[in-house]
């Protein structure tokens, strides 16, 4: 098992499924950083819009309200920096594709296991 401590970074996780959320929440607990949670793309957009600083969004694509790849797009018009990795039970590689012009720095596909998580996330993260 990968081992990282984050407690000084902060990532946003733009999720709708609760038992996403809890297992989220369970495979980063080890990890010591900072989670904020929104359940939709909208929400996400607002939590940026407002100000509030992140190290990394992870993105679910299926969201009620707002989609993720709407939410990516308006973020990275206005934050281009902002490092997103897009998340999605869908493997299709139109999906992957679309994701990454939408401005998605990376993508991983449900269901996530914890390791590939944190090696994904270490490479924004340190």
């Amino acid at each position: 098992m990968i081992s990282k401590n984050w407690e000084e970074k902060r990532v946003l996780l733009a999720e709708d499924e609760e038992t996403n959320i809890i297992l989220m929440r369970e495979f980063l607990s080890s990890t010591r950083l900072r989670m904020d949670i929104v359940r939709n793309g909208q929400a996400a957009v607002d939590k940026i819009e407002s100000g509030e600083k992140y190290d990394l969004i992870l993105m679910d694509i299926k969201m009620p309200h707002m989609n993720g790849l709407e939410a990516m797009s308006i973020i990275k018009k206005q934050f281009p920096n902002m490092r997103i990795i897009a998340q999605t039970a869908y493997a299709l590689a139109e999906e992957r594709e679309q994701a990454m012009a939408t401005g998605c720095d990376d993508y991983i596909t449900k269901p996530i296991r914890r390791d590939d998580l944190v090696l994904l996330m270490s490479k924004y993260l340190g």
